[in-house]
């Protein structure tokens, strides 16, 4: 997710082209969003920023930027920067998916909501690996059955990274990080002549956002983490994490299929379970006329816990699975998604340095086999990172405790993408500046996502008027 000597870059060497508050918000221009960011009230604007923050003065690349202006000047804070994660993730049309979500009036009074297409990205100036169609599998490495899946795994991810540092963006690929995002995000904030800014990101988002508030602590305002990584990004660590996270979930879909026994999948959590690694065995043994295996199997039942929603969906697939029958019709639609997981690798394999040697990922997956049996040999296998065609040009930013007290961390107990271990660590870096409310409830994404009334109430409260819990709360469970 591919090498040039590393360099040191701290955030006293950012230098920007216009004090905070100042007039920079006359370089904006805002007109008709792209055709395809839909949402009523939405403008749009591109901002130039430099490609190497090192070299202010070099090549400039365009983020593009969107707004869904308070209408309320009199109860209007300020902006409120946001995220949706990813990364690699497009945020021009976010603001008005947020409004359709459910997003409360008084907070759409209380701020412009600004979407971002952050460096890399969509409308911004993109990046690209040229992935053909099958390399655009997933985002999540594939299962490892064993030591030589490992090695057979990493010759393809080499070619990949090759492309990525062979493509027509490739003078970008050092720069594409989250710390110059992060720095992106204090030019718009210039560009919007604001003092500060607060911000709302989910799951990458929420390390997005610690970068910013830690290298521009007093230029954050109010800043609200969704479904946390970590202090680390997506990093060797978090990747590995993956396996931890369908540990925590997967009881909520044993629960949920044992209590409908219409799917015959078992009675109980317990014979769930079983048949999750009797199916997985048979088709690693005998893989389907399809080609459907284990491997994807267990890549589908990943991806399929991160909602709620998608638990009857998941159920029919098991079953077609154990009875030889056609599978459901799935809702999605494919889609190119050569940008996002191009940006993506840009992203986390610049963001941090990661083991190069095959060995070292063919010992962590037989680790976590045993540490994570259901989903562990995924998250430790190899990935384009290993063989990134460049060292990260600074050292990752580290997430401290300096700065003032105002974090608030949401978090799901048994999240399988961004698991609550991880949000617990971030949690501990940030110290007195955070504050953490968990939901007792399962998936990926807390607010807005789930009828959490307890999460649910603190986040709102927290952005109109920046009050949160005096220590950390756990909210009950609520009926999803």
């Amino acid at each position: 997710m591919r090498k040039l000597v590393m360099t040191a870059l701290t955030a006293a060497m950012v230098v920007s082209s216009t004090p905070a508050g100042a007039s920079a918000a006359d370089t904006l221009s805002w007109g008709k969003c792209p055709e395809d960011v839909p949402g009523a009230g939405l403008e749009c604007a591109t901002l130039d920023v430099p490609l190497d923050y090192r070299n202010p003065g070099g090549r400039t690349i365009e983020i593009a930027i969107s707004r869904l202006a308070s209408t309320e000047p009199d109860k209007r804070r300020g902006v409120l920067l946001t995220n949706t994660g990813g990364p690699g993730g497009e945020g021009l049309a976010y603001p008005a998916v947020l409004r359709s979500m459910g997003l409360p009036q008084s907070v759409l009074d209380s701020y412009d909501v600004i979407g971002i297409d952050p460096r890399g990205v969509g409308h911004s100036t993109p990046v690209t690996c040229d992935l053909k169609p099958e390399q655009q599998t997933s985002n999540i490495p594939e299962y490892a059955l064993n030591a030589a899946d490992v090695a057979a795994r990493a010759k393809i991810v080499a070619g990949i990274a090759e492309q990525c540092g062979s493509s027509k963006t490739a003078p970008m690929l050092p720069y594409i990080t989250t710390a110059n995002t992060a720095r992106d995000m204090d030019r718009i904030r210039e560009a919007l002549g604001e003092s500060k800014v607060s911000y709302f990101g989910r799951s990458y988002g929420t390390y997005l956002g610690s970068v910013y508030t830690t290298l521009f602590p007093h230029r954050s305002d109010r800043f609200m983490l969704d479904s946390a990584t970590g202090p680390g990004g997506w990093d060797a660590t978090f990747s590995r994490m993956f396996g931890r996270g369908v540990e925590d979930r997967f009881p909520d879909f044993a629960k949920f299929v044992a209590e409908h026994p219409e799917y015959g999948l078992g009675r109980t959590p317990a014979q769930v379970k079983e048949k999750y690694f009797e199916l997985a065995a048979r088709l690693d043994a005998t893989p389907r006329p399809d080609g459907f295996n284990g491997k994807l199997f267990r890549h589908i039942t990943f991806a399929e816990l991160y909602y709620d929603a998608r638990m009857p969906w998941l159920a029919k697939v098991w079953r077609a699975l154990d009875t030889g029958e056609p599978f459901p019709d799935s809702p999605d639609d494919p889609i190119d998604l050569d940008n996002y997981l191009s940006s993506q690798l840009h992203v986390i394999c610049n963001d941090s340095d990661w083991p190069e040697s095959v060995r070292t990922y063919q010992r962590n997956v037989e680790i976590d086999r045993i540490r994570y049996p259901m989903f562990g040999a995924a998250g430790a296998t190899i990935t384009p990172c290993a063989f990134w065609p460049s060292e990260p040009v600074e050292p990752p930013v580290k997430i401290t405790d300096r700065g003032p007290s105002n974090v608030l961390i949401l978090q799901n107990l048994r999240d399988p993408a961004t698991p609550l271990a991880g949000a617990r660590k971030l949690r501990e870096a940030f110290g007195d500046r955070a504050r953490m409310v968990t939901a007792d409830q399962g998936g990926h994404l807390a607010y807005l996502f789930l009828d959490n009334r307890c999460a649910n109430d603190a986040a709102t409260k927290f952005l109109v008027t920046g009050q949160r819990p005096r220590h950390d709360v756990a909210c009950a469970a609520e009926p999803a």
